[in-house]
């Protein structure tokens, strides 16, 4: 692009960079609103305090899919994090070190759980195989969902590769998703 005028020998913000007439003002006000976003920055995490540890919030991600007339709920989590009671009476091992999968399937049309066929592959980021068995089936009063576990060595992300029939439908439906633990 050609502009009309001078100009400037003198490279601002950064080597070999020629500035037009006009641009320095632009600048001006950009290094300005950089400055600003710093301090503001800064001041927002408690400035020069000491550091404090404090987990990292993960950034939400979908739990469900639409596979035409049902919606597949899925998660993961380490099974630490579920209470004593709750591993007690699902017979699932507490331990930062084995990670939970749960997946429900719900009729679009009534808002009904469905019984389907559940098979799940897991592999982790280098694509190592990871072993979790077919899902067990666990009936709740209305409410009917699997869940399958697996180990985990965190930091690790995990992708779960999720078949899913629902009863009725001769076809699986394949659902996808990550999950880091850490």
């Amino acid at each position: 692009m050609v502009y009309s005028g001078q100009r400037s020998s003198a490279p601002a913000g950064g080597a070999g960079r020629q500035v037009f007439p006009g641009d320095r003002s632009l600048m001006t006000i950009k290094n300005s609103l950089l400055a600003l976003s710093f301090f503001a920055l800064a001041a927002a995490c408690g400035g020069g305090e000491a550091e404090r540890d404090v987990p990292v919030a993960q950034p939400a991600e979908a739990s469900h899919t639409d596979i035409g007339e049902h919606t597949v709920h899925f998660s993961a989590l380490a099974t630490d994090q579920l209470s004593p009671e709750i591993a007690r009476a699902y017979s699932i091992t507490r331990s930062p070190d084995r990670a939970m999968l749960t997946v429900s399937i719900i009729n679009n049309a009534d808002g009904s759980s469905v019984p389907a066929e559940v098979s799940v592959r897991t592999v982790n980021l280098t694509g190592q195989l990871k072993n979790l068995k077919d899902p067990r089936r666990i009936d709740e009063g209305e409410a009917i969902y699997y869940i399958g576990e697996t180990t985990i060595k965190p930091p690790e992300t995990l992708v779960f590769d999720i078949s899913v029939r629902p009863e009725g439908r001769t076809q699986p439906a394949e659902v996808r998703f990550k999950r880091e633990f850490h």
